[in-house]
């Protein structure tokens, strides 16, 4: 063959190897890229399972705690206050001294007023056996009787006025404020002490009147306080109000709270709640694993690698479960993380069961 030809073969014959060898590539990135991106559709996710335990139904709210039993204690007469014998914070009972006035002017007044009533009651005696005797008339009689009970009631009133001189507590309770000082002069109705009753504390609690059903009285509950945020304490509904108020549309719920040995004082903001029904060993998922949309709720349900809508029906929320009514029987794989991006159907990766 004449070296032309050849080399015009060559020629021809070449592309055509280049251009299969170049198809061949072509294919095998087009295989690699498919596999890619079969992998890249399975998305990762965290699964969980249904577990069954009580759950509670709660209403929550919010008020500031105050004391149930508080007295402004005020002088009922005018004096020096000559002692004083407790200080804010102590501790005291109903009827113990807290101070003292200075009550010279009434024990004089106290004693004179004895006198009187001491002479009058010695000739009210006598004129008793003249009347006898018939030598003194019976309205002459009758006189004396009255001016000795008009004697009689005005030595029982200088003996209270002086027993005021001692200025008692009229509650249980702890001294929140001292408003006088030794040695001050103070007028008749004027503050000397603030003492409160810590024990129990309240919440007035105003609930709307949808809820009026739901709340009785007994009820247990929870509360919380911004001061103490890692401990809780236990309260009660003390009692319902029977009537809603036309201008807010509630009604108010007194809960009731042990001071829990001085821990909880009047004026924290506490957070309430009632627990008004409970429901034992109820089907209980994850939280974070429901979807709720606008028409249903659903969570993910895995099958085979693959994830499946499932429509739901939930009951009571309690901290991080939610329950549920209708919609699985407590044996599936549920999607707890990831489900945002997925859809029916979706290829899932499972990248490590979610633990507690």
């Amino acid at each position: 063959m004449h070296i032309w030809q050849l080399y015009r073969r060559v020629l021809f014959v070449l592309p055509l190897i280049v251009l299969g060898a170049c198809e061949m590539q072509a294919r095998d990135d087009d295989d690699k890229a498919a596999e890619e991106d079969e992998e890249a559709a399975a998305i990762p996710v965290e699964i969980g399972n249904a577990t069954h335990g009580d759950i509670f139904a709660v209403y929550s709210a919010t008020a500031a705690l105050e004391a149930d039993g508080e007295a402004e204690v005020v002088a009922k007469v005018g004096g020096e206050i000559v002692e004083l014998l407790v200080e804010e914070g102590d501790i005291v009972t109903a009827g113990q001294v807290l101070a003292r006035l200075d009550g010279d002017r009434l024990r004089l007044e106290t004693r004179q007023a004895q006198a009187n009533l001491s002479k009058l009651e010695q000739e009210h005696k006598r004129n008793t056996d003249l009347r006898d005797r018939g030598l003194i008339s019976a309205d002459a009689f009758e006189n004396i009787r009255y001016e000795m009970d008009s004697l009689r009631a005005a030595y029982n009133m200088t003996r209270l006025e002086l027993s005021y001189t001692e200025i008692k507590a009229p509650i249980d309770g702890i001294v929140a404020d001292r408003y006088v000082k030794l040695g001050n002069t103070i007028s008749a109705d004027e503050p000397v002490f603030h003492v409160i009753d810590m024990d129990p504390l309240v919440g007035y609690l105003h609930v709307p009147e949808r809820e009026f059903r739901k709340l009785k009285s007994g009820q247990p509950t929870m509360i919380s306080v911004d001061a103490m945020p890692d401990e809780s304490f236990s309260g009660v509904v003390a009692r319902i109000s029977p009537t809603v108020s036309p201008e807010t549309g509630t009604f108010k719920v007194t809960v009731e709270v042990a001071a829990s040995d001085g821990k909880l004082k009047p004026g924290m903001f506490g957070r309430f709640n009632i627990v008004y029904d409970k429901r034992e060993q109820a089907m209980l998922v994850p939280r974070s694993a429901i979807i709720i949309g606008d028409l249903d709720t659903v969570v993910y349900v895995v099958e085979d690698g693959v994830a499946h809508r499932r429509q739901i029906t939930t009951g009571y929320t309690s901290d991080d479960n939610i329950e549920i009514l209708e919609g699985l029987t407590g044996d599936e794989d549920i999607v707890v993380v990831g489900q945002s991006g997925l859809k029916d159907g979706t290829k899932i990766s499972i990248v490590s069961p979610a633990t507690g």
